[in-house]
């Protein structure tokens, strides 16, 4: 009845999830590779959530 007043729990994900590409960008361009590929992988996954979200909202 009030779905419009419920968050959409994406949103917070999508907003980590840049913030996560960000600080991956910065530390490819600083030469640190070992962290960019944690944070690449950090950012990976919380992409597959915000996915498996929008699936389970379609149906």
């Amino acid at each position: 009845m009030f779905k419009f007043l419920k968050s959409d729990p994406s949103k917070k994900l999508e907003k980590e999830y840049k913030a996560l590409q960000t600080k991956a960008m910065q530390a490819q361009r600083n030469g640190n590779i070992r962290g960019y590929s944690e944070l690449t992988a950090q950012a990976e996954a919380i992409y597959q959530k915000i996915e498996q979200l929008r699936t389970n909202a379609d149906k």
